[in-house]
């Protein structure tokens, strides 16, 4: 039974060609695939999960996001291993991501939390945290 289990995410986004981009590579990497895709919106699954962006209409593009606003203030997604997660960083860095406290990479959530934190296209904080 899937009772509680997150059935889908839908974010709206400022550019849906950059954050399809961005989340389909990300996604897919992370073993998602492509489930729907309409003229203004695009979604990625696994199992029964999917997340879906959606281009936010011109009028409501004047306040950019920001998460320390009132809403969502990141996503986190686990990864395979701590191997799987320096992997991603070479790949998130060949790709221009931008890697949040690179200072404290990659242990910025503590000294036993093994993780890479980094921005998407609208600077929504994504998270690949090892086991």
């Amino acid at each position: 039974m899937s009772k509680g289990l997150l059935h889908h995410i839908e974010i709206y986004v400022s550019d849906l060609k950059k954050s399809a981009e961005f989340w389909g590579w990300l996604l897919e990497e992370l073993g998602y695939r492509s489930y729907q895709k309409w003229e203004y919106g695009q979604s990625w699954k696994i199992e029964d999960t999917y997340i879906v962006f959606v281009q936010t209409e011109e009028g409501f593009l004047d306040v950019s996001y920001h998460r320390k606003r009132v809403g969502l203030n990141h996503v986190a997604f686990h990864a395979e291993s701590r191997q799987h997660i320096d992997e991603m960083t070479e790949k998130l860095n060949n790709r221009g991501v931008t890697i949040l406290y690179q200072d404290q990479h990659p242990f910025a959530g503590g000294d036993d939390y093994y993780a890479i934190y980094f921005e998407d296209p609208d600077r929504i904080k994504v998270e690949l945290v090892a086991p």
